[in-house]
């Protein structure tokens, strides 16, 4: 299979979040044409038995499953009728299976938070954990009222640069606002340390200046690769003084798609999540794509 090919993988749960991550996930299929692989992931075996699934045929888990990862098929089947949908079950933890399913994936789909009961936390455990580690984008979608779809004709993906760009994230960026025919907004943060005056000998004059300068040095030096290779995207470049995550956060509120990037740092297991992208996760207006450094 190649990588156009990969499904979209989506973590359902019958929460109302992972319901809304299938609708998303669905059109994305369509949009991207690929398949929608939808799984459910669940200890029933370790608590309930194997023994007793096995001597008393399904257990109540067991059924409910079925019946979430059947209702989620539907209603991607009546929201993209020509997207081929394919569902699985499995007994193990669901930070476990979402991560092996990511090794296959295009992209991983979940929602801020499943229905573990601690619905009042703004990102669920699991989706923080899965964005944190997988192999693959995974793309986090919320479903609150300030959350829902914006009616306009023209589609917006805000593209995150920080101070170590992630041309894997540059270019999933890019790639998703082809999709889209959406203008990429592509937003650098800088600021200007407290302690640097005029009256440093090394920024006499213009110390903010020369931040916003070297700023957009970074910004155009990121996008100069993608923006080569997807001509006919329409691109804002954009340097913004403040805290990064504040900055993305801001930009979310006019975007339909926000783009981060996740790195891997040495001697540490998996990838890291810098507060720009936590931050992203647990506050933006609309879904959050974590894109990993390519290996």
């Amino acid at each position: 299979m190649t990588v156009t090919e990969l499904p979209l993988v989506v973590g359902v749960d019958g929460s109302e979040q992972s319901y809304g991550a299938v609708d998303w996930a669905a059109d994305e299929a369509a949009l991207r044409g690929v398949p929608l692989r939808l799984v459910y992931a669940s200890l029933w075996e370790r608590y309930e038995g194997g023994a007793l699934a096995h001597g008393l045929g399904r257990t109540t888990e067991q059924i409910l499953a079925d019946t979430i990862v059947e209702a989620a098929a539907e209603r991607a089947h009546r929201r993209q009728p020509d997207v081929k949908v394919t569902t699985e079950v499995l007994p193990e933890g669901p930070v476990t299976v979402l991560l092996r399913e990511g090794r296959d994936a295009s992209a991983l789909v979940l929602g801020t938070r499943g229905r573990s009961g601690v619905t009042e936390l703004l990102l669920g455990s699991v989706s923080l954990a899965v964005a944190g580690r997988a192999e693959c984008p995974v793309i986090v979608v919320g479903c609150g009222p300030e959350r829902r779809p914006r009616i306009r004709t023209e589609q917006r993906v805000v593209l995150g640069v920080g101070a170590e760009p992630n041309p894997a994230a540059v270019d999933f960026a890019f790639r998703a606002a082809a999709d889209r025919d959406a203008t990429l907004r592509a937003v650098r943060a800088w600021r200007c340390p407290a302690h640097e005056t005029v009256d440093h000998p090394l920024l006499a004059g213009e110390p903010a200046h020369l931040h916003e300068q070297q700023a957009a040095e970074v910004l155009e030096e990121a996008l100069r690769a993608a923006a080569a290779a997807h001509p006919s995207v329409r691109v804002r470049r954009q340097t913004v003084e403040g805290p990064a995550r504040r900055v993305l956060v801001e930009a979310s509120a006019t975007a339909d798609l926000l783009v981060v990037g996740a790195r891997r740092r040495h001697g540490h297991h998996g990838l890291q999540l810098g507060r720009a992208a936590h931050a992203a996760l647990h506050h933006s207006a609309c879904p959050v794509a974590v894109v990993p450094q390519r290996a």
